[in-house]
């Protein structure tokens, strides 16, 4: 392991305080790693507990010419919070009592604070931050990664909640900057605050937050539908939206087969169709607060599911007041990963194109390699997929530089063929950076690029959005 430079630690000890700094390996064993696996080589971690302790960080480490990289809690899946013979600043420390404003509906958060703790704060007055995920992470991370999850077709992303931030930049000096107001309407300029959302940390480091909360659901239903085929989710979901309207908070799509390894591999969940899987099936959640009570929402869903099961389209359907149904869908990846190594794609298209795109990428990967299992879900709510493959534990090990190859085709299928995301909601990082590369154009690198080195120019992070483009790479 590279040990820093003594003047360097030094310093840095002097800024942050003694044992804020981590050098043995197995203290940052933790922090080379994220929701993907192990993946960093940190040259230490530095844990500051204050903007100014971040500033002091970053001025450090820029006068003695090492790069920095902000990490919130390692949830994320592209790499952007892993170093590379780096610092890492680990946002963690930074995590004072979440400030609710009831009144105002928003919340002053600190970026080290994980999702878990702002709702808690914010389940007390009666609101939520609605942004459900699978994992537990910070809101600094939230924000560099503009997160989306279940709730994205009702609630949106981090994007469409951030009101204010505070944030140091990475401009060599640590100059603290406030962008925004706590207010939900502000016209008074460029919104400079949402270049830093899905930045992925590559312009400065988010160290609070003001974002609008939403009143916590008195009432909500949800119902697992069996389709006669993956194309009537479609149908179901243009129903919905016509008789629920914004009562619709989530529509997630699952195959079969993601549904059997679910099953098959998380002994706590029941089955919950007694026939058998389906081909695939549609959890959907209608919620309201409590002048519409649950059996109102549940005649909804019905006046919705019912034709479909009367004509065949639908095969059957469950329907649940509590969280049963959503076990079984956040029960996904980790029935993915205990069945073997997960090829992910986190795609998005146009909901209309969502099915058809998936019958022609399964067609195309199971032609080429027809070893791997194809078990996709995901929020086709909104036009999202998580078009995922299992190399299968029974063969081995994964070939080297299949799951790359595999991932090319799809991505490609994905951009060039249908106009869509190759990233819809995990972000730039490292693991996809030559993505980036391949599918942006050039004049946007180059713009992208020009506007991280004016933010930026001491550099920070692990992506260069000007990677490939004249005079676009940040210095």
């Amino acid at each position: 392991m590279t040990r820093p430079a003594p003047d360097l630690a030094a310093a840095l000890r002097d800024a942050i305080g003694e044992g804020q700094l981590l050098f043995a390996a197995p203290d940052l064993a933790g922090y080379d790693q994220d929701g993907r696996g192990p993946g960093g080589a940190a040259l230490l971690v530095a844990r500051p507990r204050s903007a100014d302790e971040v500033a002091a960080v970053l001025r450090i480490a820029h006068a003695h010419g090492v790069a920095v990289v902000p990490q919130g809690a390692r949830s994320g899946l592209a790499g952007a919070g892993l170093a590379d013979g780096s610092v890492v600043l680990s946002l963690e420390r930074v995590a004072g009592p979440p400030r609710i404003d009831a009144e105002n509906r928003t919340a002053e958060v600190d970026a080290g604070v994980p999702l878990s703790a702002l709702n808690a704060a914010a389940a007390e007055h009666g609101l939520t931050f609605p942004i459900d995920l699978g994992a537990d992470p910070t809101i600094g991370g939230m924000i560099a990664a503009n997160t989306g999850g279940a709730r994205f077709l009702r609630h949106g992303d981090v994007r469409r909640s951030l009101l204010a931030l505070e944030v140091v930049l990475a401009d060599g000096q640590g100059t603290q900057m406030r962008l925004g107001n706590p207010v939900w309407k502000d016209n008074s300029g460029l919104e400079l605050k949402q270049l830093f959302a899905s930045s992925a940390g590559a312009l400065g480091v988010v160290t609070r937050a003001t974002v609008a909360l939403q009143p916590l659901p008195a009432n909500s239903v949800c119902a697992l539908v069996a389709l006669a085929e993956p194309a009537e989710a479609l149908a179901l979901l243009l129903a919905l939206e016509r008789r629920a309207g914004t009562l619709l908070s989530a529509f997630e799509g699952i195959s079969g087969t993601a549904l059997d390894l679910a099953l098959s591999h998380v002994p706590r969940l029941k089955p919950p169709f007694a026939g058998g899987s389906p081909p695939y099936c549609a959890l959907v959640e209608l919620s309201a607060g409590d002048a519409i009570p649950a059996d109102l929402l549940m005649d909804i869903l019905g006046e919705a599911i019912t034709p479909m099961i009367e004509d065949g389209r639908a095969t059957d359907a469950v329907i649940d007041e509590g969280r049963s149904l959503w076990a079984v869908r956040h029960a996904i990846p980790e029935g993915l990963r205990t069945a073997g190594a997960v090829i992910a794609c986190d795609i998005a298209v146009r909901r209309g194109d969502l099915m058809r795109f998936r019958e022609e990428a399964a067609a195309a990967v199971s032609a080429r390699w027809p070893e791997l299992v194809i078990a996709d879900f995901g929020h086709c709510g909104d036009g999202g997929l998580h078009f995922n493959m299992v190399w299968p534990r029974a063969l081995g090990p994964i070939p080297a530089g299949l799951a790359e190859e595999v991932r090319r085709l799809v991505f490609a299928m994905v951009v060039d063929g249908y106009h869509g995301s190759f990233s819809a909601e995990h972000g730039i990082g490292p693991r996809n950076i030559d993505h980036y590369v391949r599918f942006t154009p050039e004049p946007v690198r180059a713009l992208a690029g020009r506007v991280q080195r004016l933010i930026a120019p001491a550099g920070i992070g692990r992506v260069d959005f000007g990677a490939g483009a004249e005079d676009g790479s940040p210095a």
